[in-house]
């Protein structure tokens, strides 16, 4: 939403299940909605399959307009698509900084009383913004996370810069088997919470809005998938591993000792910091490999034999089983072939 997607990072089909869930129960043609948005039905029911941020938009849009329900059943009524960036249009004309932009939004729940009510607070150095769902009787997890995603880029859209969270308040149980908050938030998750919030700096609410209304539809274009993707690299050692082994040819052909040389450390400093992180320098390469490999599969612009040479593989075998252990699904699951495209 505030740029393209990276290329390079997908979204655990995890983080859409509970939205392809409700079109099941609502009895529509499930395949043909993934089919519009470039998704391969094999990939129901593996707990490792991906998606690319192009697809997520498409699907999560389809069901958008299915339910006539932007917020997808979270709300506390339906809100027509479109209805959010008409809101979001109205509240930035006139309003100086995000504590006001924060305060106005709640001044349109009367017009607009799907969008569930925000609350900021100030708790010493601390501000809170909670979002009121105490009248939803069964949130959908995946949905309240995704909302608060989608509030945490609007509002470090609206002053230009990314907002750094101390925590984010999360009121389900612990799902850290995700193993993606610290993609989507980088900040600690607290579970159980008495409702979702984001918690950050509070000199933050003092900052002007540096946004126009008419710079709203570049920024509106790329949603949802940039909600759901990562929200900036971060400043763990992991983050900067995966910096650089992006920045150098996947890291394919670079060593540990390469790679702590240019974090500045020994490689037993490095892989001690990736262990209290519960990751290895392989891991993190596994994973940028999938997300480069599911990219170009999806895109179906690149054969496989040369996407193997492009990775480091001696022959698209060796690539097809290492793909398989990643995700689960062999490299065709992932190939789009005759699918109608979503508007």
């Amino acid at each position: 939403m505030v740029a393209e997607a990276e290329v390079s990072h997908t979204i655990p089909f995890q983080r859409v299940q509970a939205f392809v869930g409700l079109a099941e129960r609502r009895g529509w043609d499930l395949e043909a909605l993934l089919g519009a948005a470039g998704i391969p039905a094999s990939l129901l029911g593996e707990h490792r399959a991906r998606l690319t941020g192009g697809q997520v938009t498409a699907l999560l849009g389809a069901l958008s307009r299915a339910t006539g329900d932007e917020l997808l059943g979270l709300g506390l009524a339906p809100v027509p698509p479109g209805t959010l960036r008409m809101l979001l249009s109205a509240i930035m004309f006139g309003t100086n900084d995000l504590s006001t932009a924060v305060r106005r939004l709640n001044q349109f729940e009367n017009a607009v009383p799907g969008v569930p009510r925000l609350r900021l607070s100030i708790d010493g150095d601390a501000a809170v913004v909670d979002v009121d769902i105490t009248d939803k009787v069964d949130p959908l997890d995946f949905a309240v996370e995704a909302l608060l995603a989608t509030l945490h880029r609007t509002l470090g859209w609206l002053i230009g810069r990314r907002i750094e969270l101390v925590e984010v308040w999360l009121p389900h149980e612990d799902r850290r088997h995700m193993r993606d908050y610290d993609v989507i938030f980088d900040a600690p998750v607290v579970f159980a919470a008495p409702n979702p919030a984001l918690v950050f700096p509070a000199d933050t609410v003092s900052t002007k809005l540096l946004r126009r209304p008419d710079e709203l539809e570049q920024f509106w274009r790329h949603a949802p998938a940039i909600l759901l993707a990562r929200s900036h690299y971060g400043t763990s050692t992991s983050d900067a591993v995966r910096r650089i082994l992006d920045e150098v040819d996947y890291g394919i052909r670079l060593g540990a000792d390469e790679v702590a040389a240019r974090l500045a450390m020994s490689p037993q400093t490095m892989r001690r910091r990736l262990r209290m992180e519960n990751t290895s320098l392989s891991d993190i390469r596994d994973a940028l490999l999938r997300d480069v490999s599911i990219a170009s599969l999806v895109q179906g612009e690149e054969t496989m034999a040369a996407l193997s040479r492009r990775l480091g593989f001696s022959e698209p075998s060796a690539f097809t089983r290492a793909f398989s252990r990643w995700t689960g699904q062999p490299p065709r699951a992932y190939r789009v072939k005759d699918t109608p495209k979503l508007l």
